[in-house]
């Protein structure tokens, strides 16, 4: 996961009717492989977390501009709430089709060789599209993982793609808020880092390396499975989580 500075971040009220949304798009789309994906739905808004099947993603890219960066890893995991299912995780390499910035590869560790006999993302969407379908994604900062995905399939296909996310970091916004009060800035407290491994920390969660699409998505989907353990009840409606 590479991170840009976050942004306002948008409460779950101002989510769409995801199930509509999916209907529509099932019929709007013109691609066999969006059609599928739409096509097999998703839990509605007032399904009880315990019901709930999650698939945790992460994308690895060239840069943080989504304009003129790309996709170069990915990694999901599929999970419950009770059982992250790890034989059944994926990982890929692809290439992005531009040049890495230095400081990118220093970061993620893939190098110019690798992408070079990587596959084009449209070679494992199949795949990747079957993973996630009637599945609730869930990202650490979903600004990456919804904005560059929709900006590929966009350039490949034509069109883009949609689908709801629970945000890990836009959670821990909630439980530690990011504007401090005058009297504690005054104090010279700072406002709590919601990184992954920051966030990860304050669960007792162990740590790993960061900035591998694999290992990231794993990290995200624990660090759901605590929140939701702290915060949350296996009774709690999905609408209260995604966006």
């Amino acid at each position: 996961m590479m991170y840009l500075r976050p942004s306002s971040l948008v409460d779950t009220a101002s989510a769409p009717d995801w199930p509509a949304l999916f209907e529509e798009r099932a019929r709007s789309a013109r691609d066999y492989r969006l059609q599928r994906f739409y096509r097999a739905g998703l839990p509605g808004p007032d399904t009880p977390l315990a019901d709930v099947p999650f698939v945790a993603l992460d994308f690895e890219t060239t840069g943080l501009d989504a304009r003129k960066d790309a996709i170069v890893s990915i990694g999901l995991v599929p999970f419950e709430l009770q059982r992250i299912y790890c034989r059944a995780s994926a990982h890929w390499i692809v290439n992005p089709h531009r040049p890495m910035a230095g400081n990118t590869v220093a970061i993620h560790g893939i190098t110019h060789s690798e992408i070079e006999e990587a596959p084009d993302l449209l070679q494992v969407l199949d795949e990747l599209l079957n993973a996630l379908a009637g599945r609730i994604v869930v990202v650490h900062y979903r600004r990456i993982e919804q904005i560059f995905f929709a900006a590929a399939l966009k350039a490949r296909l034509y069109e883009d793609i949609r689908f709801p996310v629970i945000d890990t970091m836009e959670l821990e916004t909630r439980f530690h808020p990011r504007q401090l009060s005058l009297w504690s800035r005054l104090r010279g407290r700072k406002p709590v880092s919601i990184r992954l491994a920051n966030s990860r920390e304050r669960y007792n969660l162990p740590h790993y390396s960061p900035h591998h699409a694999l290992t990231d998505a794993l990290a995200t989907a624990e660090l759901l499975l605590a929140q939701i353990a702290h915060h949350y009840t296996p009774e709690t409606p999905l609408s209260e989580l995604w966006l």
